[in-house]
């Protein structure tokens, strides 16, 4: 995917986009979401801020680390500048529109999730059902 075919496809599925130089802005169930893009290192990176990392509690730090193992799937929380993330980032070359829909999805399902399942989607990757033992 290239630079057009990342703008074409977000004023085709956004509302509220904004365009910049290699980055982009718009808000996805009532979501914002940020999409930056460098050519030079093929990659793309999806953000939607979700708190301030000041008042962010041990609790949910921790769960935000065991999301990511668990729940939080292609998709990641994640701190920068003092504000905490949900983040997905890929190689640009290779990423398709199913891939990219796919993400957005992931990190609106992260931000709407934080404080309860803290959960990119439905499937949780490696944890038993109830009362099962954990996989070897």
């Amino acid at each position: 995917m290239d630079l057009d075919a990342l703008r074409s496809f977000f004023h085709e599925v956004a509302a509220d986009v904004s365009d910049g130089d290699g980055g982009w802005q718009f808000e996805i169930d009532n979501v914002r979401l940020a999409c930056l893009a460098d050519l030079r290192f093929d990659r793309m990176r999806l953000i939607a801020p979700v708190l301030e990392t000041d008042v962010l509690t041990d609790e949910q730090r921790d769960s935000c680390l065991e999301a990511n193992f668990h729940t939080a799937l292609d998709a990641r929380y994640a701190t920068s500048d003092g504000i905490l993330y949900a983040a997905f980032i890929h190689p640009l070359q290779s990423l398709t529109q199913g891939d990219l829909r796919n993400a957005m999805d992931q990190v609106v399902s992260l931000v709407q999730t934080f404080g309860s399942t803290y959960s990119s989607g439905a499937l949780v990757f490696g944890v038993p059902p109830s009362g099962g033992d954990a996989p070897n």
